[in-house]
This record gives C-alpha cells, sequence and structure tokens, in this order.
C-alpha cells in the first residue's frame, strides 16, 4: 500500500519514523526501570517537576519549529536556496534571544514556581539548584529544534529521525552509568547535555549534504521574522494549550494526590504515547510532502494530497486497532515484568485508560498534519482550546464533585476531552476538501 500511494522519499520518512519510535520504546523500557531503581519515585518525580516547569519556556519559541518545517519546505520545492538560508538563520537568531529572555524571568520566579508543588524541603533545594542549568540546556535545545526542522524541510526526515535515535540512545547509556557511579539526578543533565550536543553536530553535517547553505551566518531578515510569526505564532498558541495540559495534570496530581502519583501518572502517560507515536510517526513526514506539493498548487497536486490523507487514515485502522486490542489484553502482565520490584497495582489500569485516550487522538492525526501542511493553522489552535478546556473542565469538576483524585481519575478526563476535537477535525477536514473541489 505504501508502494503505490506514496512517493519514494515519502515513503522513506514514514517507514524511519516507525523504526526510530521502536528504538525509543526500547530504549524507555530499559531506562525507566533503571532510573527508578537508582533514583526512588520521589527522586525521579523531582526531576519530573523540573521537567514540567521547563516545558513553559517552550513558549518563548514562537512556534518557530514548526514553521520552519513548512516554509523550508516550500522553498525546497521552488528550488530558491536563499530563501532556506534566510528562513533558518533568521529562526536560529530570533528563538536565541527569545529563549534567554524567557530563561530571565523564570530564574527570577523560580523559588514560588517551586513552591507549588510542595516538594519538601530537601527536594525543593534539588529542584532550584538545577533549574537555571536546565533552563540554558533548554534554550540551547531551541537552537537544535530548528535544526531539526530545517532537515525535515528539506525532505529528510529519515535521516532527523534515525539521529534522534542514535542520540538519544547514547544519552542514556552514558545516563545509566553515570547513575551506576552514583551521580544522581546529575547524571540525568549530563545525558541531556550529550544528546543536544550531538544532534547539534549531526544536523549541521546533514544539511550541508543536501544543500550549501551558511547556517552560522546570522542575518536576520525582517520579511521573514514575519513570515515565521505568521504561521508560527498560530502553532504557538496551540502548543501553549497543549502544553498546559500535561503540566495542569502532574500540578492537581502532585498538590491533592501526593508527589509520588506523578511518576506513575507519567509512565502510565508518556508508555501509552509511546504505543501512539509508533503509528502517529510516519505520518509527521505529511507536513513537509504536502507543504511541497502545495507550493505549485493545481487540480493534480490537490487530488494527490487529497489521496495521500485517506490512504493515511485507513493505515492507522489496519495497524492500530491490532496493536491496541494486544495491549489492553496483555498490559498488566508486560508492565509487571517490565518494571519488577518498582511495580505498583494502580499502573495497568492507568496505562489502559491513557492508552483508549492516546488512540481517540490519533484517528485525527492525518487530518492534522494535513491542515497544518495546507497552512490552515487556526483550525489546529480550535482543536487544541477544545481539548485543553475540557481537561481542565473535567479534572477540576471530578475533584470538586468527589474532593479526590488518582491516576486513573485523570486518566477517564483525558478519554472524555478527545472525543470533541476528534469529531470536529473529521468534520472540518472533509469540509476543507468538498468546499475546495467545488
Amino acid at each position: 500500500m505504501l508502494k503505490k500511494v506514496l512517493s519514494s522519499q515519502l515513503r522513506l520518512n514514514m517507514v524511519s519514523g516507525v523504526i526510530t519510535t521502536l528504538v525509543n520504546i526500547f530504549i524507555v523500557l530499559v531506562s525507566y526501570p533503571v532510573y527508578l531503581h537508582y533514583l526512588g519515585y520521589e527522586k525521579m518525580g523531582v526531576w519530573m517537576v523540573l521537567s514540567t516547569v521547563l516545558t513553559f519556556m517552550q513558549f518563548s519559541n514562537l512556534g518557530i519549529g514548526s514553521a520552519i518545517t513548512k516554509l523550508v519546505a516550500e522553498e525546497y520545492g521552488r528550488g530558491n536556496k536563499q530563501g532556506m538560508q534566510s528562513y533558518i538563520t533568521t529562526a536560529l537568531l530570533t528563538v536565541t534571544v527569545t529563549g534567554f529572555i524567557a530563561l530571565i524571568f523564570l530564574i527570577i520566579l523560580a523559588k514560588p514556581i517551586i513552591a507549588l508543588f510542595k516538594l519538601g524541603i530537601e527536594n525543593t533545594s534539588i529542584a532550584l539548584q538545577y533549574l537555571p542549568y536546565m533552563g540554558i540546556l533548554t534554550v540551547y535545545a531551541f537552537f537544535v529544534q530548528i535544526l531539526t526542522a530545517a532537515l525535515s524541510g528539506l525532505g529528510r526526515m529519515d535521516q532527523s529521525n534515525y539521529r534522534d535515535a542514535i542520540c538519544r540512545g547514547i544519552s542514556v547509556l552514558v545516563t545509566i552509568v553515570l547513575l551506576f557511579l552514583g551521580k544522581g539526578i546529575q547524571s540525568l543533565f549530563i545525558g541531556m547535555i550529550i544528546s543536544n550536543v550531538l544532534m547539534h553536530i549531526i544536523s549541521v553535517l546533514l544539511i550541508h549534504k543536501i544543500v550549501d547553505i551558511q547556517i552560522l551566518k546570522f542575518k536576520w531578515d525582517y520579511e521573514r521574522f514575519k513570515q515565521l510569526i505568521n504561521f508560527g505564532g498560530a502553532i504557538l498558541c496551540s502548543m501553549i494549550i497543549s502544553m498546559f495540559f500535561g503540566p495542569f495534570n502532574k500540578f492537581m496530581l502532585s498538590r491533592y494526590s501526593g508527589i509520588a502519583t506523578v511518576p506513575v501518572y507519567e509512565i502510565a502517560f508518556n508508555s501509552s504515547m509511546q504505543i501512539r507515536n509508533l503509528i502517529e510517526s510516519a505520518f509527521r513526514a505529511l507536513v513537509p510532502e504536502i507543504s511541497r506539493i502545495g507550493s505549485n498548487m493545481n487540480l493534480h497536486a490537490r487530488e494527490r494530497i487529497i489521496q495521500i490523507y485517506r490512504r493515511s487514515l485507513k493505515l492507522i485502522f489496519i495497524f492500530g486497532i491490532p496493536i491496541y486490542i494486544l495491549l489492553l489484553i496483555f498490559s498488566p502482565v508486560l508492565l509487571r515484568i517490565w518494571l519488577r520490584d518498582k511495580f505498583v497495582d494502580t499502573l495497568p489500569g492507568a496505562f489502559c485508560i491513557m492508552l483508549v485516550g492516546t488512540f481517540l487522538t490519533l484517528v485525527g492525526v492525518p487530518a492534522y498534519y494535513t491542515l497544518i501542511g495546507f497552512g490552515r493553522v487556526r483550525e489546529i489552535i480550535k482543536i487544541s482550546i477544545m481539548s485543553g478546556i475540557s481537561n481542565v473542565f473535567f479534572v477540576i469538576g471530578y475533584y470538586e464533585i468527589t474532593g479526590t483524585l488518582s491516576v486513573y481519575n485523570v486518566g477517564l478526563c483525558f478519554i472524555f476531552s478527545s472525543i470533541l476535537p476528534l469529531l470536529y477535525i473529521l468534520f472540518k477536514i472533509h469540509y476543507f476538501f468538498t468546499m475546495d473541489r467545488e
């Protein structure tokens, strides 16, 4: 089916997404039990709270990463080398400046933010110690993300995916060795540094191999900046709402159920998302492909895009349903084997609930990426608003009614908050194709 429907490079990009996701799942299966063994649920919870706080710094990248993938793909489709370089260098300079501005505010507000999670005196001290350094690393990660987006926009998402898997594998290996040597949370921080440095170096080499552009020629182009902001700003709005969902749930659990429930939620949610990503990762290649095809839009190109969307949706049902059914049946056994003495009884139920929710979001993935490829980002904002508001409404509503909160309850809220956005995006993509034909 892939050979018949999809172009050669698109097929390679999609297959690479599945392969690297399998590698990432394997890495998670290996790393989580080791991390929990050396750190325990409480210290692991501190690290996840730190990661949660730093996700708010993502607001400062202005959604430019997603914009770079689309806009570079369009310029690549037109053969405009100067346009590609201008977009990339403008984006790199912009996210570096905005990232450091966000870092300054984060450091100033660090104590009251960390205090919200009620970590205790010792854990609060650890969080405050690492927060500035992780903030600097996050700004550097913005720089690396732009290079990754540019590589994807140049049509080589396969190279980007394989690079990520290799760098993450090396990072986890170094982290495990350092944990064994007794370095504690510092091990995770060093692993992140190594991963980002390797991705930076490899990205520059791969981009130069495709097109000869001067990545470090920092020339800021106002017109290109406006294009990046027009598209990226809408993505940013969507990202802000989506990013609020995860931290909000962790905050509610930490505050009303205890810090030890945060790793349980994290494992259940992230594990189910890894399963979702196993299928979803293949369809990320739709954005640069549709952007490239759409840069020279005609009737044939439009029909090609519609065909790609329909076959993509069919692939999700063909491969997704059997995988999810098997996991729902065997998840209690698999989780017990995976975590061994760190297994807790609340995990299987939470994981199964998260699986149902992630499958609902998976069904809307082809429509989601198709709309982004066409530049219809306003619809993406509406979908994120529906999902975010629904999640907050259900979680707070449940707590107000029952006075209690658990990982299982938050999972149920996740399912309910996924239904309306799914129905909306399926309706909008059908309406979009129908109206454009007329």
